[in-house]
């Protein structure tokens, strides 16, 4: 089954290209640790999913590229084109001459009904190219104005006219330090709207990756691309195949459903976190080695301690002791100790995946009461390598990890909104206080319900 992105605004077409480009370079190396065939085989599964092949054997993403000035999509039209392996359709872009002005409203208000008949109309014909549809994985900023504002449009859109097909919006969180005034605006509408309409939201935090830049990578000066680069080496070990069952020889043929079924149990939590180790830079990897003991020993920590990446992880955290309630209930004023999940997907490729030893992800004292730990985790395994790394572990969790940063920005937001700070730039627009309000409401049900877990 195949996958159709959107990529939307600025951020989202950057990535989209990285993405793509990770996707091609991972099925088409021969470094695959496997034999011809199943190599074949991958190759084959991934470019199902994400492209479509014209008669003359190239490749073309299954991509939309939405934004609402033509620079960027121009500059990842003429990247793809160059890298001699791939490319987007020409016929598959819509940009205009004025962009958003770094406004949610402006965006979703006046650029979304004004181009809503041309955008679902290309939508449309990427659909009908596919044999048959899982979904939509779109990818968005929730912090300016066209991914954010035209994104939860689009995103409202594809709810209303391709009910039958999922949704899941790749979104990225701003830096804490601000790169737009008005960001936890435009954040909390983001979320809000998407919150309706999505099925899940797949979070990056720009800080997180950055920090897996640093101190990971060796980067020194850190750029877009570089931050970009690490978010699709993430989200292509996501996405790549794996098979369908424990022995199965075959790969599984519907990705975004599988995903949904095992990670959003319940349409109030649809936050979902990645985390991938190893990550480190090309020179090191020549001298690195690496058990799947290990790998999975800092991943488990990892996801309790709530750390982003392997180096810096808090050790002290430990599960609570199954038998026994964990004291108290999370609260987002304390320091955030015990990170309990809902439900884990852990994704294994690589050398002598079969001899992984997962026990440690089926602790239920990892997981919410309600939900049994047979049915809250998951794994998905390949003896293909992915990207040059001889083992990698990928875990895709929907857990209590955004719990702080929302919180943060909801009440940030609030204390502009309380002075009716910039309000006016939103209500020319159309949008009324009310719409804030109920944005407001819904997050703060959004956090109580993941703190109560």
């Amino acid at each position: 089954m195949s996958i159709v992105t959107v990529q939307l605004g600025q951020c989202g077409n950057q990535i989209g290209f990285e993405v793509f480009d990770t996707l091609f370079k991972d099925s088409y190396c021969y470094q695959g640790l496997c034999c011809k065939k199943e190599n074949e085989e991958y190759q084959a599964s991934c470019k199902e999913r994400f492209f479509s092949e014209e008669e003359n054997g190239a490749l073309v993403a299954r991509a939309l590229l939405v934004d609402m000035e033509p620079k960027v999509i121009n500059q990842t039209l003429s990247k793809a084109a160059q890298s001699g392996h791939w490319k987007y359709s020409q016929c598959a872009c819509f940009c205009q001459k004025q962009g958003s002005g770094n406004n949610w409203a402006y965006g979703y208000s006046v650029h979304g009904p004004r181009h809503e008949e041309s955008i679902m109309n290309l939508i449309r014909k990427e659909v009908e190219k596919c044999d048959s549809l899982s979904g939509f994985f779109i990818i968005m900023s929730m912090a300016g104005g066209t991914g954010s504002g035209l994104g939860a449009f689009v995103t409202q859109n594809l709810h209303d006219q391709y009910s039958n097909a999922l949704r899941m919006n790749q979104i990225i969180w701003p830096y804490g330090t601000g790169e737009v005034i008005v960001q936890n605006y435009n954040s909390i509408l983001t979320l809000s709207h998407l919150y309706r309409s999505s099925d899940a939201l797949l979070v990056h935090e720009n800080d997180a990756i950055h920090k897996i830049c640093a101190k990971l990578m060796n980067i020194r000066q850190i750029s877009f691309s570089d931050i970009n680069h690490v978010l699709a080496h993430q989200l292509g070990s996501m996405f790549q195949p794996t098979y369908s069952a424990e022995g199965a020889l075959h790969y599984r043929g519907n990705p975004l459903g599988d995903l949904m079924e095992n990670l959003v149990p319940h349409p109030e939590f649809k936050m979902l976190g990645v985390r991938n180790i190893p990550q480190v830079s090309d020179n090191s990897l020549a001298y690195s080695t690496f058990t799947w003991a290990g790998l999975l020993k800092h991943l488990r920590q990892m996801l309790i301690s709530n750390a982003k990446m392997e180096e810096g992880i808090n050790w002290q955290i430990r599960a609570p002791l199954s038998r026994f309630p964990a004291l108290g209930k999370m609260s987002v004023n304390k320091e955030l100790h015990f990170n309990t999940s809902i439900a884990n997907l852990v994704i294994l490729r690589g050398k002598d995946v079969q001899s992984a030893d997962l026990g440690g992800f089926k602790d239920p004292a990892l997981y919410t009461s309600w939900l049994k730990a047979a049915n809250a985790f998951n794994v998905w395994k390949t003896q293909r390598a992915f990207n040059r790394y001889e083992k990698s572990a990928t875990l895709v969790s929907n857990s209590q990890f955004l719990v702080k940063p929302l919180d943060m920005v909801v009440s940030k937001a609030w204390n502009m909104f309380a002075s009716k700070a910039y309000v006016h730039q939103y209500t020319k627009f159309g949008m009324e206080e009310e719409d804030f309000l109920d944005s407001f409401t819904l997050l703060e049900q959004v956090i109580a319900s993941y703190c109560n877990l």
